[in-house]
Formats: C-alpha cells, sequence, structure tokens
C-alpha cells in the first residue's frame, strides 16, 4: 500500500470509527492523516516492524484526542485486527477516546496536552546514553504549544544535543473554541523554535513527497529538529475543513455517507 491509499484509509476508518462511537475530534484526526500515512508507510521515515521491537523508532502522538488515526494507522502495520479496532469507544476497550498505551504501537497514553515532548525528550536521551539508533518522533498540535512545558522541554532537548529527536507539528490554526491565532499567537513559530536551538523547515503537511523528504532530513541533522506541517483542520470532508464546530461534533449517518462519498471509498 502506497502513502496516498493508505492516507485514505486512515480517512475512512476515522470517520467511521468517530461515527460508531459518537465521538469526538474527528477533524484533529483528519488533518494529521497524510503525515501518519507517511509514516506507517515508509520504513525509512519510521522504523516500526513491531509495536515491542527493542529496534523501533518511537513515535509518541501528543494531541491525544486525534487517537482514531492512529489507531487506523498502526491497524494498517498489522498490529491488531480491525474487528478488534471496532471495539472503539466500547466499555473496556483498550481502544480508548484518546491515545491508550494499552493499545498495541501506542507508546504512551496522552490527552492532557503538553507531555508528551518532555517524555519524547526523555526516551531520546535514553537511547543517546544506552548507544542506540532508534530515534523519537513527537506529533503536537500547534494549540499545544501554548503550554510551557514544551518550552522547558525544547531548551532541554538543545542542551542534551538531542539530534535524535524530531517533532511534527500540526499547524492548522485551530483550536477548541477558535483559532490559535485569536487564542494565543505562536507566530513566528520558525523564528522562535529556531531561538531554542532546533532545526525548522515548513512544509504542506497534505504534500507527501514533502513530508518524506523534512523527515528524512531531520533524521540526519545534528539538532533536535521540528517540522511544522501547514495543514487543513478536517482535511478531505468539505463541510469540515477549517471549522472549529467539528473539533467537537460527531457525524450523524447523512455525514458519514457525505464525508465517505467525498474520499470516494464508498
Amino acid at each position: 500500500m502506497n502513502s496516498r491509499e493508505a492516507a485514505r484509509k486512515i480517512r475512512e476508518i476515522s470517520l467511521r470509527l468517530v461515527h460508531k462511537a459518537k465521538a469526538s475530534h474527528i477533524a484533529s484526526a483528519l488533518s494529521i492523516a497524510d503525515l501518519l500515512a507517511v509514516l506507517v508507510t515508509d520504513s525509512e521515515v519510521l522504523h516500526l516492524p513491531g509495536p515491542t521491537d527493542p529496534a523501533r523508532d518511537r513515535l509518541l502522538l501528543s494531541k491525544g484526542h486525534a487517537c482514531v488515526s492512529l489507531y487506523a494507522s498502526l491497524y494498517l502495520k498489522g498490529f491488531y485486527s480491525l474487528e478488534s479496532l471496532f471495539t472503539y469507544g466500547d466499555d473496556f476497550s483498550i481502544f480508548m477516546n484518546h491515545a491508550s498505551h494499552k493499545v498495541p504501537g501506542v507508546e504512551i497514553s496522552t490527552g492532557a496536552l503538553g507531555h508528551a515532548l518532555p517524555i519524547g525528550c526523555g526516551k531520546a536521551l535514553a537511547a543517546k546514553l544506552s548507544n542506540q539508533s532508534w530515534q523519537v518522533l513527537v506529533i503536537m498540535s500547534d494549540g499545544e504549544l501554548q503550554e510551557g512545558s514544551n518550552w522547558e522541554a525544547m531548551l532541554f532537548a538543545n542542551h542534551h544535543h538531542l539530534d535524535n529527536l524530531t517533532i511534527c507539528i500540526d499547524f492548522n490554526n485551530l483550536q477548541s473554541l477558535a483559532t490559535t491565532d485569536e487564542t494565543i499567537s505562536l507566530r513566528p513559530l520558525s523564528d522562535k523554535l529556531s531561538a531554542f536551538g532546533w532545526s525548522v523547515v515548513e512544509v504542506d503537511g497534505h504534500n507527501h513527497d514533502q513530508i518524506r523528504k523534512a523527515l528524512l532530513s531531520a533524521k540526519h541533522d545534528s539538532k533536535p529538529s521540528a517540522v511544522i506541517l501547514n495543514t487543513v483542520k478536517g482535511k478531505g470532508v468539505s463541510f469540515m475543513e477549517q471549522s472549529v464546530v467539528w473539533h467537537y461534533r460527531s457525524p450523524n449517518d447523512e455525514e458519514l455517507q457525505l464525508a465517505l462519498q467525498e474520499q470516494r471509498i464508498l
């Protein structure tokens, strides 16, 4: 399966899961589908041979509310069955409404924003201290960069020369109730990250070639790396795109069918 096919499948499964569970955050899941598709289809970008393989790269989803797209991606890696995945949101299911470490391939439980990067720094430092070659990649939201814990972690990463650490920032400029610019502006984000000693590149977050090139380059950089992905929240479903309403809404039956038709996956 190539990355384009994977992205369509990730979007399809994510839509069906959120509809089935009457859950939230579908737009947040759709905006990172292209990034995840590149990660799970290209072993040069992300080495993920198995959920417990000691040589695996560590993938951390900091924006844990977007977990359906991560769950769908790890299903495509063969880490569990589709039947088990579709227990998502059920009582006693390991597939919880925020990313759960009980799911094979999910490194840490997330949901409280601003935690995964500090943990990722610890993992990256541990790899260096134990002379391991695996990399750490953290997927973050733009809104959670308003959390001070992230900036402390960025200082830590630069101080300890964590060149085995990459963050991917889903810069869709929307958070729970408004735009990030209206809430607490992050701009100029690239300049801020550079000032903290990070190597920074901006890409179209839906262009697979740009994503792949940036992530491959980051693996060989001499600094911790930040890839700013300029994305569209709700990407791929016209009535969800750039609409803050879909941070919390769940599609009804008719909306699900419309969304699936737009993806040409019915």
